[in-house]
Order: C-alpha cells, then structure tokens, then sequence
C-alpha cells in the first residue's frame, strides 16, 4: 500500500463533502506531474486530503477505491481520474505551517513544491503527520 497527498480548495470541494458523499472521483488536474503520481495509485492505496486556501492543512485520510482511468468529463484521455471513499477525519489538522517547522518535511514536495496539486507521502511522513495529529491507531 502507497500513501498520497491530494490538494482541494475547500470552497469547491472539501473533505466533508467526500464524506457527505461518501465516493467520489477525485478528478480536476491538469498538471502532469501530479496525474504521474496519479496513474501510480492503487486501490487500498490511503490518501491524505490538504485543503489549500485559508486553511492550508491536513485534514482528512481517503482511500483509493478504483484504479486511474480516464476522465469522461475530459476529451483529451491523458487527464486521468481514482475514485476515492472518506476513511476518517485527523483530530486535529495538520497545518502547512507546522510541517514547514519540522526539520523532518523540508525535502517533501508540500514543503519544496508547493504547486503541485497530488504527491507522494512516504511512511515516515504518514507515521508523523498523524502522530502531530494525534491520530495514534493508524
């Protein structure tokens, strides 16, 4: 199992309208780098969801349901989409500013590229953000 990132404008569509909905595709990017990471998602795969904006956190824990697959929204089938379900919400999130404080996130691609809209989190990061959580039963 792989762990991500994936960035949402909370306004457009937050972590508790996942959870009101209970899956949905997680669709919208654009970005080539971020839509690499995309095709390398699994199913079981977790995902934490970081709202941008005013909030700029970690908020929530998402699971990937589906492999990638084209978007049918999107003519162009290099825009690739996962359907993703809520699993739960952090006890607290996780803002950008505290993680830039931690020696530990200064290489990770929140921290060194902040554009980039879905990245990898390795499970040392994982292990930490939700210890700064404390979210202790992963």
């Amino acid at each position: 199992m792989a762990h991500w990132l994936a960035k949402t404008e909370p306004e457009s569509f937050s972590y508790a309208d996942l959870q009101h909905l209970g899956r949905d595709r997680w669709n919208g990017v654009k970005n080539f780098a971020a839509l690499r990471h995309i095709k390398n998602m699994r199913p079981g795969d977790q995902l934490f969801i970081y709202h941008t904006g005013k909030e700029k956190a970690i908020v929530g824990v998402a699971e990937i349901v589906s492999p990638p697959y084209p978007d049918p929204d999107e003519t162009d089938k290099r825009f690739i989409v996962v359907d993703v379900e809520p699993r739960y919400s952090l006890n607290r999130p996780v803002t950008l500013k505290e993680i830039k404080a931690t020696a530990t996130f200064q290489k990770w691609d929140l921290v060194r590229q902040s554009r980039l809209s879905v990245m990898p989190v390795t499970q040392e990061h994982w292990e930490l953000i939700h210890s700064m959580a404390k979210n202790y039963s992963l």
